[in-house]
């Protein structure tokens, strides 16, 4: 170290600490090291003298030597990770300001949490810079490649937890176990509030644990369960906040809420995956705000495999939450042999803006409500030779899970065409018999979505319990324990 040493100095005319140790009758701790009649393991060691003088000196100013190096080690190593502390915050507050920018957060509370907790402690193994990106990174894959768990995208992170509105001193379950989300929640409930967090998979909860300990969140509940069923131990919760995919609502997690409580959970509906805020209302839940998202799927009892039909030797893809509401692959691809029909609805749209609330709209309208995903770009409608009906490739709208409507007489879906403006134009294919009538009925749909729904607040979703009736709404999906409604509000012009 450059500052100066005063037992450095002293060193040089043999009367420091070393001196004193090593000298004269070979007495004290000096002795063993370097001093004495030269018949002990000091003399053999260390000494050139036999008085031994000279040899504690030198011993002596070797140990200090050595404990200085100790000492400068552990300096060295407390400034580099005060040095790595402190990058690791600059990179916090760089993502935490981007978040703000883009709209992600709104909430200062939630910015707070962003710049205190150390994500590169639940990402072990990347650079900061990638710990800090705004993007999800997968930690667990099963045994054909598709991620089982993750820690989410930040900005989806964000948003989830500015809808769940999180306050000081609730109690909070999160389901879907990364820790990383969880320490943001318990930064957000404060010393005050509990978080507890469940997972399905041991390895998960066991990284979960051991991450959420580095990080400074020990107090943070970890549980190795099915989520399915809650954790009835630390409940009622203020706020459960799921980070896995949901196909379905468990009562449990109902029942486990406060009478004022709110879930957050991404909920596939229709092809899209939205992350909703219901609130209770005694025995069902009304949504207070969605948001599109994307997460690994939910395992365990709470688990549900997609449902689709395989046309075209698996070049398409004809996805339902009821396929017992749409006709057959036999009749859907009967009716894509047919001439197609084509109408354009006058709704144009930018590539980047959102128009979530469409498909949802388009369920609403029409009980043949599925979505189209064409595996293979430009794929014909039908196999067969060159111009016959059907040959043509097919133009859905979105590149999977396009809208699309099956009916016993037909098959439509979205489609979209450039225009000179540089937005796009949505509008409707047909096949089979009823192609002309129902390419023109969901163009007319969409055009009134654009007229009556496209800048209001959106649907508000419901969830019944299964056994009870729904008023005053439109049932869009059925699952094994609730039923999904949605209510539009009055036309927004």
């Amino acid at each position: 170290m450059a500052t100066a040493d005063p037992d450095r100095d002293r060193d040089r005319d043999g009367r420091g600490e070393g001196a004193r140790a090593g000298s004269g009758s070979g007495a004290g701790p000096g002795a063993d090291s370097g001093s004495g009649s030269g018949r002990d393991s000091g003399s053999t060691a260390g000494s050139t003298s036999s008085s031994g003088s000279g040899s504690g000196s030198r011993s002596g100013r070797e140990g200090r030597r050595r404990s200085r190096y100790r000492w400068g080690d552990a300096d060295q190593a407390a400034s580099q990770a005060a040095r790595a502390e402190a990058q690791a915050a600059a990179f916090r507050a760089r993502l935490a300001d981007r978040l703000v920018a883009e709209g992600a957060i709104t909430a200062p509370e939630v910015a707070a949490a962003v710049r205190a907790v150390p994500r590169h402690v639940f990402t072990p193994g990347l650079a900061l810079e990638a710990a800090y990106a705004n993007q999800v990174v997968f930690v667990k894959r099963d045994r054909h490649g598709v991620p089982t768990s993750s820690v989410s995208a930040p900005d989806i992170q964000a948003i989830m937890l500015e809808q769940a509105g999180i306050r000081p001193g609730m109690r909070l379950l999160e389901i879907g176990s990364g820790g990383y989300n969880a320490a943001l929640m318990a930064e957000l409930a404060g010393p005050d509030g509990e978080v507890t967090t469940v997972d399905i998979d041991p390895a998960v909860t066991d990284r979960a644990r051991r991450c959420l300990d580095e990080a400074g969140y020990a107090a943070v509940h970890v549980v190795t369960a099915d989520a399915a069923a809650g954790v009835p131990d630390h409940a009622p919760y203020d706020r459960i906040v799921v980070t896995v995919e949901a196909w379905d609502l468990p009562p449990a997690w109902i029942r486990q809420l406060t009478p004022q409580g709110r879930v957050v959970v991404p909920l596939l509906l229709h092809g899209m995956t939205r992350s909703v805020a219901f609130d209770r209302e005694e025995d069902h839940l009304v949504s207070r705000s969605t948001r599109l998202c994307g997460f690994v799927k939910m395992q365990g009892a709470g688990s549900h495999a997609e449902e689709g039909l395989l046309l075209n030797d698996g070049d398409l893809t004809v996805a339902a939450d009821d396929l017992d509401a749409i006709p057959d692959a036999a009749r859907i691809e009967a009716h894509l042999r047919s001439p197609r029909a084509e109408r354009w609805s006058g709704v144009r749209v930018w590539r980047w803006e959102p128009w979530d609330t469409l498909p949802l709209w388009l369920a609403t309208e029409f009980p043949g409500y599925c979505q189209l995903t064409v595996h293979v770009p430009g794929a014909p409608a039908a196999p067969g030779p060159p111009g016959a009906p059907g040959t043509e490739a097919l133009e859905p709208a979105l590149a999977t899970a396009t809208p699309a409507v099956a009916t016993p007489t037909g098959f439509a879906h979205l489609t979209a065409r450039a225009r000179p403006d540089g937005r796009i134009e949505l509008g409707a294919h047909a096949f089979g018999p009823d192609a002309v009538h129902l390419a023109s009925e969901l163009a007319d749909s969409t055009a009134a979505w654009s007229r009556d729904q496209r800048l209001g607040s959106g649907p508000v979703i419901t969830a019944w319990p299964i056994g009870d009736p729904v008023p005053d709404a439109t049932v869009i999906a059925v699952r094994e324990h609730v039923r999904l409604a949605v209510t539009w509000p009055a036309a927004s012009r």
